[in-house]
């Protein structure tokens, strides 16, 4: 059986097994608003949610009409999800006949021009993050931003790393050992991410609408969807959300340093085609730049590093200064059989994965192995539960069945140590809940989604638009407390409150401020960097 080695350290973990207690996860799940006829709604952002701009929990993402649900990141998953679920339950609440889809891909969108951009207001800030977006829809399409994911937030506990430090304690600082641990898990997450897209990928089919008539491989379902008998998660594939100007980055995990020298690289390196665009039409932003990325955000990737940044600070900043404090998975589709897009078990399961992967031996990405790693993925996003798929392993080919089930049992000692700790055996169920899965794929998501459209007759858009009725009802029937229902009214006047407040009290023209957001890169560019 092919195994790598734990980190050393993971035998002293045993005897301080309650630290796996502390672990800290939160969740953003996007999700965009329809109408009752499964068609998207192109209202503005409710009122009775706040201020997108500056509400802490409940905002948007590319659309006006794509809604962002923020968790804070908490010690016990269960909790996690029960904030989750009370911001549905807030959201339905404030959100009259419309729904919120069920699904990852989306749903029936009007024409390209008409997907509205989402709205922040007047202050230079909320500019900016409009701006932005108008430059996402000239580089990528407004269709291509209405796909929506769950992000997972995970974070170890602070008492864990003198622990993890082991023969080369000394020779890191706190800030240093941390993001040396934490990129070593990214560079396994890179190894072992088509991992995830087999067992939690629930995107096979979409909308035929979605391609705008683009060139495809796509096979037709019915009249309405397309769909790869095989296929995971579309989403993850290339037909999902896809760069060519990102196709030449190539961020360097060896290091936290290394990292973020690309990031800014990119943020200032001139791409043609956006430099024949611009960044006006007459006195109109249409971009913020024309660089290959506009900010740090518009980087694409399954995992990023992550630091909460200060106010005024940007994100590479604050890793740069601090050092990663956490990392964000994104690589998950919405389940639409799940009225939360993802449940306790799938968190169990992942809490398990990353930590396999923060504790397994990570060496640094050599001989092709991260363009290998995203080979994997793409294909098991497009045919990962075709029989007998094989992956490749450096030089060695493998079945994706064989590689799973070696995993799975690397996996098992991690979700043990969490059952200890927390008592029960959640982990380990979820663990074979997974199991399940490699020896029989018509248990998965992917799967489940396809043969429930075919027993019940209907496209992709019927299907989704059916779970999303029911998990409405569900949410509908069980409204929040009243004092629950209260604290969120005051987030959302609080978050309204500061939007008029930054609006009111902004010092400078909107060109200077976008000007001083260009500026805040020369301090981590070096001289290869070309800021505009």
């Amino acid at each position: 059986m092919y195994s790598a080695p734990l980190r050393p350290g993971l035998d002293v973990l045993r005897d301080h097994i309650h630290l796996f207690n502390a672990c800290h996860r939160g969740v953003e799940r996007e999700c965009l608003r329809v109408t009752g006829d499964g068609h998207l709604s192109l209202s503005p952002h409710p009122g009775g949610l706040g201020a997108a701009l500056t509400h802490p929990q409940i905002t948007t993402d590319y659309s006006e009409s794509l809604l962002e649900f923020i968790t804070p990141a908490l010690a016990d998953p269960v909790r996690t999800l029960e904030s989750l679920d009370d911001l549905h339950r807030s959201t339905y609440a404030n959100l009259g006949d419309e729904f919120l889809w069920s699904s990852s891909m989306p749903c029936a969108l009007p024409a390209e021009e008409e997907i509205p951009i989402a709205m922040y207001g007047t202050s230079n800030t909320g500019r900016l993050k409009h701006v932005y977006r108008k430059g996402l829809a000239l580089r990528y399409g407004r269709t291509m931003q209405c796909i929506a994911g769950i992000h997972y937030n995970f974070s170890l506990p602070q008492a864990i790393w003198p622990l993890l430090g082991g023969g080369n304690r000394r020779e890191r600082t706190d800030r240093d050992l941390k993001s040396w641990v934490y990129m070593g898990l990214i560079r396994n997450f890179h190894r072992y991410n088509w991992l995830l897209l087999y067992l939690f990928g629930a995107s096979p089919a979409v909308n035929a609408d979605f391609l705008r008539g683009r060139r495809h491989e796509l096979e037709r379902l019915d009249g309405e969807t397309l769909y790869l008998p095989h296929a995971t998660s579309l989403r993850m594939s290339d037909l999902g959300y896809q760069s060519h100007a990102q196709s030449s980055l190539a961020p360097c995990y060896d290091s936290l340093t290394g990292y973020i020298d690309a990031l800014v690289m990119a943020m200032g390196t001139p791409y043609p085609l956006y430099g024949q665009i611009g960044t006006h039409r007459g006195a109109e932003w249409v971009q913020l730049n024309t660089n290959i990325l506009q900010s740090e955000n518009e980087f694409y990737s399954n995992i990023r590093p992550k630091r909460v940044a200060r106010a005024g600070e940007r994100p590479v900043e604050a890793l740069k200064d601090q050092g990663v404090e956490y990392v964000e998975v994104r690589s998950l589709d919405i389940n639409p059989f799940l009225p939360l897009g993802i449940d306790e078990s799938q968190a169990h399961f992942l809490d398990a994965f990353l930590l396999f992967c923060a504790l397994r031996e990570s060496p640094l990405l050599r001989d092709g192995e991260f363009a290998q790693g995203v080979a994997n993925g793409l294909t098991v996003a497009r045919e990962g539960r075709r029989p007998g798929l094989v992956l490749q392993r450096g030089a060695q080919s493998v079945y994706l069945k064989d590689w799973s089930n070696e995993l799975l049992a690397d996996i098992a000692p991690l979700a043990e140590m969490l059952d200890c700790a927390k008592g029960g055996g959640s982990h380990r169920q979820a663990l074979a809940a997974q199991s399940a899965k490699v020896n029989d794929p018509s248990l998965t998501p992917s799967s489940m989604m396809l043969a429930t459209m075919s027993e019940r007759g209907v496209s992709f858009n019927r299907f989704a638009m059916d779970q999303s009725r029911l998990h409405a009802e569900s949410f509908r029937k069980r409204p929040l407390p009243a004092d629950r229902l209260m604290a969120f009214r005051a987030l959302a006047d609080a978050s309204r409150a500061e939007q008029a407040r930054l609006e009111k009290e902004q010092a400078s023209g909107f060109d200077a401020f976008v000007g001083a957001f260009q500026g805040s890169l020369l301090s981590l560019s070096g001289d290869h960097a070309t800021l505009i």
